[in-house]
């Protein structure tokens, strides 16, 4: 079910899918004509999570657009859609799925559940300078998690530490705002201000690189 869909003040388009439904069920939400089509792009999905996923991407994406478009994937596994009418960043977490949109400028998204099994990672992604408020400490690690994400997507270079090449600058997490973080992987070391939120059962960060706005790349 689309739970959210909002036209963002800088130009953006954002969607929140809630997967409720089962495989047959988000089938039946395509039209007539497409159904066909949906079912047989999860003939090879071995993981029912993964079909459910990759379903309420394409159904959520036609529900934002109001057309049918196809989403394809580079070598590196960045989707981008086939008429290249909008960059597009897509982010998966345990029942629901989220996209980004924007006609002329990168973006990056990430929603995760809350889930204290961060902690099990943390050292793998937060560095001595970056701060944890201990009494929120789940919440501020996952914000520090999919805020790096966000970054990893937008910057789309291979090989990044996210411990020493990405970094968050020091903030207390409330229920929203927005977090300052940058990066050291490239020569430009750019900079970005990211949004999130807190709900009761996930964290949403997105980012929209307005500074560059680069426009659409060429797909050979």
């Amino acid at each position: 079910m689309l739970v959210r869909k909002e036209q963002l003040s800088n130009g953006g388009l954002m969607g929140i899918w809630k997967m409720d439904e089962t495989i047959n069920e988000l089938i039946n939400l395509f039209p007539p004509e497409s159904r066909a089509d949906a079912e047989n792009s999860i003939n090879n999905i071995g993981s029912n999570r993964r079909a459910l996923e990759l379903l309420a991407t394409r159904i959520m994406l036609l529900e934002l657009l109001g057309r049918t478009t196809v989403i394809l994937n580079q070598d590196d596994g960045k989707p981008y859609l086939d008429d290249n009418s909008y960059h597009i960043s897509i982010s998966h977490t345990k029942g629901y799925v989220a996209i980004l949109l924007h006609k002329s400028c990168s973006v990056g998204i990430d929603i995760e559940t809350i889930s204290n099994r961060v902690e099990n990672i943390a050292h793998r992604f937060i560095s001595d300078k970056e701060y944890i408020n201990p009494e929120k400490k789940i919440i501020h690690l996952l914000l520090h998690w999919s805020t790096k994400e966000c970054l990893y997507k937008i910057i789309n270079e291979q090989g990044i530490d996210f411990k020493q090449q990405l970094y968050v600058i020091p903030f207390e997490p409330a229920s929203s705002g927005t977090i300052e973080a940058g990066e050291s992987k490239t020569k430009a070391k750019h900079t970005f201000e990211l949004n999130y939120e807190v709900h009761p059962s996930y964290v949403l960060t997105w980012v929209i690189d307005t500074k560059s706005a680069p426009g659409l790349p060429e797909r050979s």
